[in-house]
């Protein structure tokens, strides 16, 4: 099983919230497609480029920082052998000669390596995340998909999901997006109170909530989640109570909730940083969450991550695949990769992304993880989630044992069959109890 992630970096406005990598400015969304196209060819499908049009006299080899790239070597395919990257210094974007866009070698579909299918990697796992995904058109879905299709083999039954905002979700795209083939949808509701959407800066409104799931309903859609944030600031928790009936009301079968919070570069952060704003209460927050874990089950949800419920096993499989530690290929700007044994990040800006995109250069960072990275990132991973943490990671060290033992005793651990997994307690404290068991 592998799973490929794209980041899709345009949103129409900014949510006051978000920390993640986006840009408002949308005129080069096609570019930047493009890119993504030529990315996941560079990646994975070989490319023969000035070779067969006989450019830089027929030589297609090059690196720079610590990527190397060869005519037919398909770089970074988590199904494939790690690479090697030890020779290679870490990129530093400043270091770069200047390009000169006049040499840069086009991406000739013509001279693309054919590819054998019965040699493709398989998906089980398509992500479209950002930014807001829902914002491609027409024929930029379609030229990506094209380019996924030919280059992978999607499985059957692959569970393809894509971002989107409300108000995006007419008619139209939804018809696109079943065309396409994606048939889960991963709506941003976050609240259905109309003040506290005007807070978060969001684009949409209650009714646009309640009308995109009937669309996507109409259009064939069966597999949603509802995307929710807790803690916002407020009198009571009334708003919250609210907003929890209403998105069961909707009769999806997965819900993520995530508490408020407050990153230093954005609005929200630079407010706090001003004065204009106070960060969120933990206490209200904590409040808000212990609601959760009552209201959610009691309607027949499953807690299988911290911020995560689902019906009838409904999990997100790309999300699960992430916290089970299996590789995954992220493709776009600021795009993770994981192969098993590394892990890779695309630099997170768009120009930067492009310039070096269309100059053959994979615009990514390696990071090698040594034994201990891999311990703490399974602790990471698998203490939030109901398959918790088995304790043979542990087994080595008197020190972490005796950790296990105080925090069991102290209700916020419980052992069962050689793993231990976050009581009710714990959740509510899960990072710094997570912190005490790293290596």
């Amino acid at each position: 099983m592998s799973a490929l992630y794209i980041h899709i970096p345009f949103c129409t406005q900014a949510c006051y919230y978000c920390d993640f990598h986006f840009s408002t400015n949308l005129s080069q969304k096609g570019l930047l497609v493009d890119c993504i196209c030529k990315e996941l060819e560079m990646r994975v499908g070989g490319w023969r480029g000035g070779e067969a049009e006989g450019l830089r006299g027929g030589e297609m080899e090059r690196w720079r920082g610590e990527q190397i790239y060869k005519k037919n070597m398909p770089i970074y395919l988590p199904t494939l052998p790690p690479f090697s990257l030890s020779p290679f210094p870490p990129l530093n974007p400043s270091t770069l000669p200047p390009l000169n866009p006049s040499t840069l070698l086009p991406l000739n579909p013509s001279t693309l390596l054919p590819l054998n299918p019965s040699t493709l990697p398989s998906l089980s796992s398509l992500y479209f995340g950002g930014g807001t995904p829902s914002l491609l058109g027409a024929g930029e879905l379609h030229q990506i998909f094209q380019t996924i299709h030919r280059l992978f083999e999607v499985e059957k039954e692959a569970e393809i999901t894509l971002e989107a905002n409300p108000n995006d979700l007419t008619a139209e795209k939804l018809a696109l997006f079943r065309e396409v083939g994606i048939n889960r949808l991963s709506i941003g509701i976050q609240s259905f109170h109309e003040p506290h959407l005007k807070m978060l800066n969001r684009n949409h409104n209650r009714e646009d909530s309640f009308a995109c799931l009937e669309r996507s309903r109409q259009a064939g859609f069966e597999k949603f989640t509802l995307d929710l944030i807790y803690g916002i600031p407020a009198p009571s928790h009334d708003i919250w109570a609210e907003d929890m009936r209403l998105a069961v009301g909707m009769g999806v079968n997965h819900i993520s909730a995530y508490a408020l919070t407050i990153e230093q570069k954005t609005v929200f952060g630079q407010w706090v940083g001003k004065g204009k704003m106070e960060m969120p209460n933990e206490n209200f927050q904590a409040e808000q969450m212990e609601m959760l874990m009552d209201f959610l089950p009691a309607q027949g949800f499953e807690q299988y991550e911290i911020s995560n419920f689902a019906k009838n096993e409904a999990y997100s499989r790309h999300n699960t695949h992430y916290w089970k530690k299996g590789a995954y290929l992220g493709v776009g700007p600021s795009a993770h990769s994981y192969n098993g044994q590394a892990r890779q990040w695309n630099v997170s800006n768009n120009a930067l992304y492009i310039k070096q995109i269309q100059a053959d250069i994979l615009p990514a960072e390696t990071e090698i993880l040594s034994e201990t990275d891999h311990q703490n990132e399974y602790i990471l991973t698998s203490l939030r989630t109901k398959w918790g943490c088995d304790v043979q990671i542990f087994a080595d060290s008197p020190t972490h044992q005796r950790t296990l033992e105080r925090l069991v005793e102290q209700g916020f651990l419980t052992m069962e069959n050689n793993f231990v997994y976050l009581t009710r307690a714990g959740k509510l404290l899960a990072d710094a109890i997570t912190e005490k068991l790293l290596f």
